[in-house]
């Protein structure tokens, strides 16, 4: 049996279940915006994954069993943030997996919209905006953004 988008998006709903975001709206509507934002299969797995191994009480052993592929769970690896890490090595191991690249720009972009900004109250916002636009420039010193072919 093959491992399915539908199957990370059933994964993902369950695994967040009951979590809020910063502004009190469902998590799972985070990770299905970012799988929204990628093009092909592995890279809307990865995205709506992104949060599971950081935030649930999900694996990368669960996700492997689960029948997830090795390229997808190596780049939700990569995006979970441990705890105490400084965000220049978490930074620096995202940078060094394509797939998980391409799914922390998606992160970033949907965590720094102003449309989810907008609900935060002024104090967060500000704090989030200058995490934000410190994750892209360090991360576009890592890994150059490249145009689209």
């Amino acid at each position: 049996m093959t491992f399915t988008v539908q199957d990370a998006v059933s994964l993902a709903r369950t695994a967040h279940e009951g979590q809020v975001d910063k502004s009190g709206k469902p998590y799972i509507g985070h990770p299905l915006r970012v799988m929204a934002a990628m093009t092909d299969d592995r890279g809307r797995m990865a995205a709506v994954l992104h949060d599971v191994v950081e935030d649930t009480d999900v694996t990368a052993d669960d996700l492997r069993a689960a029948g997830c592929p090795a390229e997808v769970v190596d780049a939700v690896i990569a995006l979970s943030h441990l705890g105490g890490e400084p965000q220049e090595d978490y930074l620096r191991r995202v940078a060094a997996n394509p797939l998980a690249v391409r799914v922390k720009r998606a992160d970033i972009a949907d965590n720094s919209s102003p449309h989810r900004l907008a609900d935060l109250d002024e104090p967060t916002r500000l704090r989030l905006t200058e995490k934000y636009r410190r994750a892209v420039a360090l991360l576009d010193g890592l890994a150059p953004a490249v145009p689209p072919a």
